[in-house]
């Protein structure tokens, strides 16, 4: 019994031995794929705020019955700061957006009537809008508009000067692109319309009872930060 006990460990590593030979020349089973995760679409919903900035160009007009001044050139630059709130319904993004900049938009004339120059000007503008605007992901082009409220000022240099806070309406459109979840950057678009100051005698022509009206081109850019 002894000399059969070698053999029979031999034989048993032989048999191992060919087992992990078989084993080793089976075909490997692949890897299985992990699952696939979509990409979550980006969603504009929430608060934000952010700056602007841009210029303007427009025009004015002194009205007089007896005298008008005809229409002249404004510009300027502007630059200031932007708050909003975004509701996102599948793909269309509802919003309010408030913004209030510093503008230095100005022109004048000079007339046989207003020899020393008639000088209209605007020294800040504040807007409150509605937005529409349907998502491509990070891409959001918009429609907007609502109210513009403004200073507008008429002056004869070294003879009167007369302002008055302006309400009016502004309507226009724009694109935002996300940069990251929290950064988005826009370009967009307004026409403000201030409406017609009511100046009396103060910016009168020869005597007659004047008024000023004051219309612009707002083109801007800004970078807005998402809460």
């Amino acid at each position: 019994m002894m000399n059969y006990m070698p053999r029979f460990i031999g034989a048993l590593a032989i048999a191992g031995l060919a087992a992990s030979a078989s084993a080793a020349d089976l075909p490997r089973m692949p890897a299985k794929a992990p699952a696939y995760a979509p990409v979550p679409a980006y969603s504009w919903a929430g608060f934000y705020l952010g700056i602007n900035a841009g210029g303007g160009w427009g025009s004015s007009r002194w009205n007089s019955p007896v005298f008008p001044t005809g229409s002249f050139d404004v510009s300027g630059a502007m630059v200031g700061g932007t708050v909003g709130y975004n509701w996102q319904v599948n793909r269309w993004v509802l919003g309010l957006e408030g913004d209030v900049d510093w503008t230095d938009i100005s022109g004048s004339t000079t007339s046989l009537v207003c020899p020393l120059g008639c000088r209209t000007s605007n020294s800040w503008l504040a807007t409150v809008r509605g937005r529409i605007g349907y998502s491509f992901d990070q891409f959001l082009p918009y429609i907007t508009g609502g109210l513009a409220v403004g200073d507008v000022r008429a002056r004869v240099p070294g003879l009167l000067s007369v302002s008055d806070t302006q309400a009016g309406w502004t309507l226009g459109g724009g694109v935002e692109v996300a940069l990251t979840r929290n950064w988005s950057a826009k370009a967009e678009y307004l026409y403000v319309d201030l409406g017609r100051l009511n100046c009396g005698l103060g910016c009168s022509l020869l005597g007659a009872p004047g008024t000023v009206d004051f219309t612009s081109h707002v083109a801007r850019g800004g970078v807005n930060y998402r809460f």
